[in-house]
């Protein structure tokens, strides 16, 4: 497989872990995502392994209720470094929160780091 292909398949699994809203998928999901000591870092969170990712991507879901992770544009991706845009909002709708993601991938294809920026925010989130 290509480094682009790797990449994509990461991001993937990395948008349906922020997706899953049951909890035993959702740790699923992180777990198959991340590696069990991945670090994501953003203007609002600090967090190490799988258990602190999926708090934190739980609180994601009470503050944004109904709201789903999809991918804005085309991952980029060399080496084992990829970067990629997001963008969360109602099904179907505009997103109301745009991040970009720059993600590096492991060997096992789960993803070890992420540096995450935030594009657009709503007032008072």
């Amino acid at each position: 497989m290509t480094t682009a292909t790797l990449a994509t398949a990461a991001v993937q699994r990395y948008l349906a872990a922020w997706n899953a809203t049951d909890p035993a998928e959702r740790r699923a999901a992180v777990e198959a995502a991340f590696a069990p000591d991945a670090r994501y870092v953003d203007p609002l969170a600090d967090v190490t392994g799988t258990e602190a990712l999926d708090a934190l991507i739980a609180g994601v879901h009470q503050q944004f209720p109904g709201m789903r992770f999809v991918p804005v544009g085309d991952v980029d991706a060399h080496h084992d470094v990829c970067r990629f845009r997001w963008g969360l909002g109602p099904e179907g709708a505009q997103p109301v929160v745009i991040g970009f993601d720059v993600a590096t991938v492991g060997p096992d294809g789960r993803i070890t780091g992420v540096q995450g920026f935030l594009d657009k925010v709503p007032a008072g989130a």
